[in-house]
């Protein structure tokens, strides 16, 4: 997966863009110590499909920073590992601004005033930002601004990871799923539950799939549902949802919605997809 070590001056942000790597669903981790990053890789973490990749800030409130990052680095450069360092930084005035702003304490001013600590670990720094793949100034940024520069660099890796889709059935009766993201409601569909000899069978068996159907209005609604879903997938993929839940929903969640979740799995289902389908009600 996508590695990116966040790293710069104190006061640059870098709390912020740990926080937009994790809204983008990295999974993160603030103020890991550099010796132990190449065996934090190598630990056997279900980290999950959704998952597209993992994001470290290091820096020098870790006292051995400066001594063994080069090391790790090249490590991990060694064993293969496709990371990119994100060095962020900003003009002393505005360090200085946001300091007191915060009343936090620079990790380098304990006996020392705040300005004179802020150019000891920008020149401390040089050689790390000289070897950063991407400096980022954040002079002119507030919060917001920051997390949309780094959700796009986010978007960039999340284009190429897979989007898991759930096809979920449900119904009415034991109410709305509510991690759906799109919902369609077929109780307009004829209902099997009235036809005595299918009110006990679901929508996965082969009777009651053929009555859901085989109706010129079973038809026409999956051709234009169908079609709705092709256009609307790849729109989502394309902006990086980790997640799609398509909720199909009759009255008790056996028959119809289950027969029309089947359908749209079928349809969606792709080799280069994580498709998977879920009866919620119909054990019920």
């Amino acid at each position: 997966m996508k590695i990116f070590i966040i790293t710069g001056l104190s006061g640059s942000g870098k709390s912020t863009a740990i926080a937009a790597f994790e809204d983008a669903g990295f999974y993160c981790v603030d103020n890991m110590p550099v010796a132990l990053l190449p065996k934090f890789l190598e630990l056997p973490i279900e980290y999950g499909s959704e998952i597209a990749g993992v994001a470290f800030v290091m820096d020098l409130r870790e006292k051995g920073f400066l001594f063994r990052y080069k090391s790790a680095f090249k490590l991990l450069r060694e064993k293969g590992y496709d990371f990119e360092i994100l060095f962020l930084e900003a003009d002393e005035n505005i360090l200085v601004q946001r300091y007191s702003q915060t009343r936090r304490q620079h990790p380098l001013s304990q006996n020392k005033n705040l300005t004179h600590g802020i150019r000891e670990e920008r020149e401390q720094l040089e050689d790390l930002r000289e070897s950063a793949d991407r400096i980022i100034d954040t002079s002119n940024y507030n919060v917001h601004k920051l997390k949309s520069v780094i959700l796009d660099i986010a978007q960039r890796v999340r284009e190429f990871a897979l989007m898991k889709i759930n096809i979920l059935s449900f119904g009415f009766r034991y109410g709305i799923p509510h991690d759906a993201d799109l919902i369609i409601d077929v109780r307009f569909l004829a209902n099997p539950y009235f036809v005595p000899e299918l009110k006990e069978l679901t929508g996965e068996t082969e009777t009651v799939r053929h009555y859901v159907l085989n109706s010129d209005e079973t038809r026409m609604f999956l051709d234009k549902y169908l079609n709705l879903l092709d256009f609307l997938i790849p729109l989502y993929e394309r902006e990086g949802k980790a997640y799609l839940t398509i909720g199909v929903g009759c009255t008790g969640g056996y028959h119809r919605s289950v027969a029309i979740a089947r359908v749209i799995f079928d349809h969606v289902n792709k080799p280069e997809r994580l498709v998977e389908i879920t009866h919620r009600d119909i054990e019920k």
